[in-house]
């Protein structure tokens, strides 16, 4: 054995398959058909002034059949933006094989460490041999990846210069809403300086919550979420077996909690939290270490004192009193961030506490230390830290702090003793799944005919992804037609609407209609890891939550 291998034997093996792409897209000749023109659902006129050169484009599809497209060379850039997800290696590998499929004598271009390495010139030729080294692989490591923009106008005169100097006819950026809402600017951006180079897009993030009725799914989703329930469903089988924890499971989710509700599907945990209805019901944390409680000190009844319970990232930023707290927490370190950030701690938290307003600063105060030093910091979009909240080891306490008060008074008469997890990052990289593999390289593919198309501001867009591979609608969709206005850093800023869990969808209904039960009893289930080879049930199936969004979908036609 050498020392310095890389390449384990499932990934050698895992070389060899050849990802499956959709009928249309398997018959060599293509078309790209013109569909309606769709607007934002909101804030149109002010997308459109923004958007000018861009907006107002219609949808379009990919269809069999000889629609005359280029059969000319061509040069493309492609960057991978953000975090990574399972599958941005396909999504090159399509690219790449579609340019080859086009004319050999194309090129793509790959930019190292994210969107700043397209307006410095930081690049690698991509060739056969690196393809073929990254195929059906995890991670974003063949190029790198970064959370840069490209926002002021000499980064994009400098990815101008870049891209011409290459030859390139478009650049792809493999991202997530944020990433992708910078490549509708960048396209507008080239468009109003006269420049003919194209901005193509291809939907990542494993959090699930850049799709809509045209996005189906986003890429890494599928294998992020079937890797956290192994995860999870491996902890209750431990939790069933040594009966004496509780686990509190963290999953990643900044802003949406697809992915812990996808994980509750799959796995079946006594608790599972769900942001998006915590918001509708108003919930307060006392109200949700109330029923957490409750549900200990009935089943502690029965003896049972153990379980699993899923806690999405995100969740403080729904409930009732953290939702203004965050709010005047992000206004007052907007304005006071250089201050803050050069006092030494022993002043930062007295110093924030003076100056937020009455409640929210008696909030602050009540946190414990780890938690007030977490929220006074920033990322690079100006977003609070809400990944290192440690909320899973804030909820234990609280539990135990009522648990405590129950016992005094006789309501509960059991033992309680906790284990924290978070779960993130083991799902970012994984080698993905059958369905990623085969999604990712037919976005890359996508991609490339809607570069021959002439195309310009469009994230590629999939529907039917439910049905077989053969079966699925590739396309495209204006990124203008996504976009909504928020505040970021205090202005108004134009960014693609996160999709949240539909409370009155398909998912989330199922998840109701049983969770009573599975805080009753252990009705955990085992999934297993990830499967490659086996019976397409098994190996191909999509997540639960596309299953069921399927049905609803053809049901309502």
């Amino acid at each position: 054995m050498s020392c310095t291998s890389k390449i384990s034997v499932l990934q050698e093996a895992r070389k060899a398959y050849q990802p499956k792409l959709p009928g249309a897209l398997k018959s060599g000749k293509f078309a790209v058909k013109e569909l309606s023109v769709v607007e934002p659902p909101r804030d149109a006129d002010e997308i459109k002034a923004l958007f000018p050169n861009t907006f107002g484009k219609p949808m379009v599809q990919i269809v069999a059949g000889d629609g005359k497209l280029s059969t000319d060379a061509m040069n493309v850039g492609v960057v991978l933006s953000g975090g990574p997800a399972p599958g941005g290696h396909n999504c090159i590998a399509g690219l790449y094989d579609a340019l080859m499929a086009v004319n050999p004598a194309s090129k793509l271009y790959g930019f190292l460490s994210g969107p700043k390495g397209v307006f410095t010139g930081k690049y690698v030729e991509i060739t056969a041999e690196m393809v073929d080294d990254y195929r059906n692989t995890g991670g974003f490591d063949m190029i790198g990846s970064g959370r840069d923009k490209i926002e002021t106008d000499e980064q994009v005169l400098g990815c101008v210069k870049v891209l011409k100097e290459l030859g390139c006819k478009a650049l792809v950026i493999i991202g997530g809403d944020d990433s992708n809402t910078n490549g509708a600017v960048l396209a507008e951006a080239f468009a109003a300086k006269g420049e003919k180079l194209q901005v193509i897009g291809l939907p990542k993030t494993i959090d699930g919550d850049m799709r809509n009725e045209h996005i189906e799914a986003s890429f890494g989703f599928d294998t992020a979420a079937k890797t956290f329930s192994q995860l999870v469903s491996n902890v209750c089988r431990d939790s069933a077996s040594a009966r004496k924890y509780y686990h509190f499971i963290k999953l990643m989710g900044r802003s949406a909690s697809h992915v812990a509700l996808e994980v509750a599907l799959q796995v079946q945990p006594t608790i599972t939290l769900i942001s998006e209805e915590i918001q509708e019901r108003n919930l307060s944390l006392n109200d949700i270490v109330n029923e957490i409680c409750r549900v200990i000190a009935e089943r502690a009844a029965k003896g049972l004192n153990y379980g699993v319970i899923v806690i999405p990232e995100g969740l403080l930023q729904f409930v009732n009193e953290f939702k203004s707290f965050f709010k005047d927490l992000e206004d007052l370190m907007r304005q006071h961030i250089d201050a803050i950030e050069s006092m030494p701690d022993k002043d930062k938290y007295p110093f924030v506490t003076r100056h937020l307003p009455p409640t929210s600063s008696a909030l602050y105060a009540s946190l414990p230390v780890n938690l007030q030093d977490v929220l006074l910091r920033t990322d690079s979009h100006g977003n609070l830290t809400v990944s290192q909240l440690e909320t899973e080891v804030f909820l234990i306490d609280c539990v135990k702090k009522k648990l405590d008060e129950m016992a005094k008074i006789g309501s509960f008469q059991g033992k309680f003793a906790a284990q924290p997890h978070f779960f993130g990052y083991e799902g970012r990289c994984g080698q993905p799944s059958n369905f990623d593999a085969d999604y990712c390289y037919s976005l890359g593919y996508a991609g490339v005919q809607l570069i021959r198309a002439g195309l310009t501001g469009y994230t590629v867009s999939a529907q039917n992804l439910d049905a077989p591979a053969d079966e699925w609608v590739l396309g495209g969709i204006p990124v203008s037609s996504m976009l909504h206005i928020e505040i970021r850093k205090g202005q108004p800023k134009p960014v693609i609407e996160k999709c949240l869990v539909d409370l009155k969808g398909g998912p989330f209904q199922a998840f109701v209609t049983c969770r009573d039960e599975w805080k009753a009893v252990d009705a955990y289930k085992f999934v297993g890891p990830v499967q490659y080879w086996g019976p397409a049930e098994v190996c191909d199936a999509p997540t639960i939550t596309l299953e069921l969004e399927g049905k609803k979908r053809k049901a309502a036609k």
